[in-house]
């Protein structure tokens, strides 16, 4: 099958005047990911999902925070040392000691942070704008100097001054050469119009390639996440089924689905989404809630009569894309919304054949079983249904057994 077979492009995008998009996915599970209140991966888990990572060619796998205990920045290591064709990259406060742990443990690049909006300035540092910058850049330079790639991240970057995050962008640019610069919307209040002139404002600013880190404290971590890079931004930051502090981060799944849909970048394998999803799910003790795009239960389940049997013939009818370009299974639910057409056609799917009458006969067997436990019918009980039809329809005196399930 084509890949323009698995999807249904987005053709409304070639009205739309965008930048061509240049991007890269830095994935944040390992870290962002494991500081959602009581998840906790070990290195086994951590060098698994690592693995998984890689071989979808995520290009950067941000693998933890070092300085944070020892069994941390033993992992990190491990990790860094794997030989992955993705770069790793760790965080680190605009301290030496952070610095000097990112350094033990071999990684390709480190997030050097700091806030510098007012809120964060005022109550979480308790001191000044140039305080903060200073240790910064005395944290990127030793970084630097001992040979590591930089990333500047200002965090609360989207409750910060536009022209407060443009000069300290450049200042650091132009004195030490930064590999990245990082707008992080800590509390998710960017909306995608706001997050498009942001970066735009940035972008036009700097030379140096712009990264993007967004929350989902509004529902909107993946649209605001393609809004940056459509204005230029180059790396977006994502975790395995949008876990993360509070309400979560970009959701990996949503944003390279959408990457393909809307923008037909296709160099990402997604055939592992489904699978990756699962094992940070296990790993963490979260299951994604059923209607979660991409990887949720119902991603791929029809109920709806008129729904079935149009996907029976094609399904994009009903589907954005195939469930197999994200390793995933189609399933048909038989239920009170199920009409004929729809359930002939599960029927034959999984086997059998009935008669008109049968078939009429099931049909209202469907309907009073899912009104009486309202819920759908499960294979096993549609089997049973059928058997039942089966023998009530043979031409016999016997009284009709009655039916149950």
């Amino acid at each position: 099958m084509s890949e323009s077979e698995q999807y249904s492009r987005n053709t409304l995008m070639d009205f739309i005047d965008y930048r061509p998009l240049d991007i890269e996915i830095c994935d944040v599970t390992l870290r962002d990911g494991e500081q959602t209140p009581g998840v906790v991966f070990s290195k086994e888990q951590k060098l698994a999902v690592a693995s998984e990572l890689d071989s979808m060619g995520i290009e950067v796998i941000e693998a933890g925070f070092p300085v944070v205990s020892a069994d941390e920045k033993e992992i990190v290591k491990e990790i860094a040392n794997q030989g992955f064709n993705s770069r790793i990259c760790c965080l680190s406060r605009a301290v030496k000691g952070d610095v000097d742990a990112a350094l033990e443990c071999d990684v390709d690049i480190v997030s050097i942070f700091i806030a510098m909006s007012d809120m964060h300035l005022k109550y979480k540092y308790h001191r000044s704008l140039e305080d903060m910058l200073g240790c910064a850049k005395e944290a990127i330079e030793y970084a630097t100097d001992h040979g590591l790639k930089v990333r500047f991240a200002a965090e609360d970057a989207s409750r910060t001054p536009v022209e407060r995050l443009k000069q300290a962008f450049k200042e650091v640019e132009n004195e030490y050469k930064v590999q990245y610069v990082s707008l992080a919307d800590t509390v998710g209040i960017l909306n995608p119009t706001t997050t498009n002139y942001l970066v735009s404002e940035i972008f036009k600013s700097v030379n140096t390639a712009i990264c993007i880190h967004c929350h989902d404290d509004l529902g909107m971590a993946t649209a605001n996440t393609l809004a940056a890079a459509e204005a230029g931004a180059k790396q977006l930051h994502t975790t395995v089924n949008a876990i993360g502090e509070r309400a979560g981060n970009a959701s990996l799944e949503e944003v390279l689905v959408a990457l393909r849909v809307q923008y037909g970048i296709e160099r990402y394998d997604t055939t592992k989404l489904n699978s990756l999803s699962e094992m940070v799910s296990e790993y963490s003790g979260i299951t994604p809630s059923v209607n979660k795009a991409v990887v949720g239960k119902n991603a791929f389940t029809h109920e709806s009569g008129i729904h079935v049997a149009a996907i029976l013939e094609e399904p994009r009818t009903y589907e954005l894309f195939l469930p197999e370009m994200v390793g995933g299974k189609r399933n048909l639910v038989v239920g009170k919304h199920t009409g004929k057409k729809a359930l002939k056609g599960i029927i034959n799917s999984i086997g059998f054949c009935l008669e008109r009458e049968e078939l009429c006969a099931l049909i209202e067997k469907v309907k009073v079983c899912t009104e009486e436990k309202h819920k759908s019918i499960s294979r096993d009980q549609l089997e049973r249904l059928i058997t039942q039809v089966k023998q009530e329809q043979k031409p016999s005196g016997s009284e009709k057994e009655k039916f149950s399930i």
